[in-house]
């Protein structure tokens, strides 16, 4: 009888648990006491493994597919493999092309609301992170990890190939191209394929006749930066 009467409140549209300090309202009432939670800080369930608190058991029981490497959810395009549905979700639109989230200011369109966000950043100059050894300033939290390397020197991303270290997991992965071969950057033009991004961009030149670097001293210009520099 509880569902039914549930049910029939989601059909009338009524949400009589309303929760005073926010006057946010739900259909039922452990909804608004999950909800109350994000307000007192309460985080019942506990993580055995790393100690880590929850709001929601559920929240917890997404939390040790980290620790387990259960990766339940898998892609019916790829059949790569995700730990959370949400992951699975976000993946999939890599595959279809849609980006429901818009950028007001400048149009621009996103797979997620997190990088959304991120980009907003841009437009706002809000540099929330900082380092605490030089005072820089960063927009997201990523960036100020990446920059905190130079002054640790840490290099925890190690090639289980020849040994070689680096300080960002996206810098191990161009070098393990090196590695597999793999040149994922194809020129539409000629085909040609690259390992890496900017050396796709640098190839394009050719086709394309651009010559961005000026010597002001001749007024040659130059396609690529390292040829300016020898010249």
């Amino acid at each position: 009888t509880s569902n039914l009467k549930e049910h029939m409140l989601i059909n009338k549209g009524e949400k009589p648990h309303k929760w005073e300090e926010c006057r946010k309202q739900f259909v039922i009432a452990s909804d608004l006491r999950k909800h109350m939670m994000t307000h007192t800080g309460g985080k019942p369930h506990k993580c055995d493994v790393c100690g880590k608190q929850f709001t929601q058991a559920g929240n917890l029981k997404q939390h040790m597919l980290i620790h387990t490497r259960e990766m339940p959810h898998k892609c019916n395009v790829c059949e790569k493999q995700f730990a959370y549905v949400s992951s699975l979700k976000n993946h999939v639109m890599t595959h279809t092309g849609e980006k429901p989230h818009k950028c007001d200011v400048c149009g621009k369109h996103f797979t997620i609301a997190p990088h959304l966000k991120r980009h907003m950043l841009m437009h706002t100059g809000e540099k929330p992170h900082k380092c605490d050894v030089c005072d820089k300033q960063f927009a997201n939290a990523s960036n100020l990890k990446r920059h905190m390397h130079i002054h640790t020197g840490e290099k925890s991303h190690k090639c289980d190939v020849c040994g070689y270290a680096f300080s960002q997991s996206s810098l191990l992965n161009i070098h393990m191209r090196i590695h597999t071969g793999e040149k994922p950057y194809k020129c539409d033009v000629c085909g040609n394929k690259f390992a890496q991004l900017s050396q796709l961009n640098s190839h394009m030149k050719i086709h394309t006749g651009e010559k961005p670097h000026k010597c002001d001293v001749c007024m040659k210009h130059f396609a690529h930066l390292s040829n300016f520099k020898k010249h």
